[in-house]
């Protein structure tokens, strides 16, 4: 069983005291830069919010002399599924969408 797809959020920043609000359940999620909508990370996993707080996201240089990288502004969506099954169905079946889309597009 497939839920509907959430609003889009703004991503919290670590610093923030701000809150991933996800499910703790299998789903899909959809990261996005918020400036372009440009997708940034998707994926269908076990547990949405575990996902999604472990994303690669860091506001540290390589280098430390450098200062702090210019973070992206990024939302996020979800969408809560019953089981991971449901998920990868799910998000294959979105990609498979994209691809016919995008090779239509060209």
């Amino acid at each position: 069983m497939i839920s509907t797809w959430s609003e889009w959020k703004m991503y919290p920043r670590a610093g923030r005291g701000e809150n991933i609000e996800a499910p703790i359940t299998p789903g899909i999620y959809e990261v996005r830069y918020a400036a372009t909508g440009a997708l940034h990370s998707f994926g269908a996993v076990d547990n949405v919010a575990q996902a999604l707080s472990q994303l690669p996201y860091s506001s540290k240089s390589w280098f430390g002399r450098r200062g702090p990288v210019a973070v992206p502004e990024l939302e996020y969506r979800t969408c809560a599924t019953s089981t991971k099954a449901d998920a990868k169905a799910a998000a294959e079946r979105m990609i498979g969408r994209r691809e016919t889309y995008m090779s239509g597009a060209a």
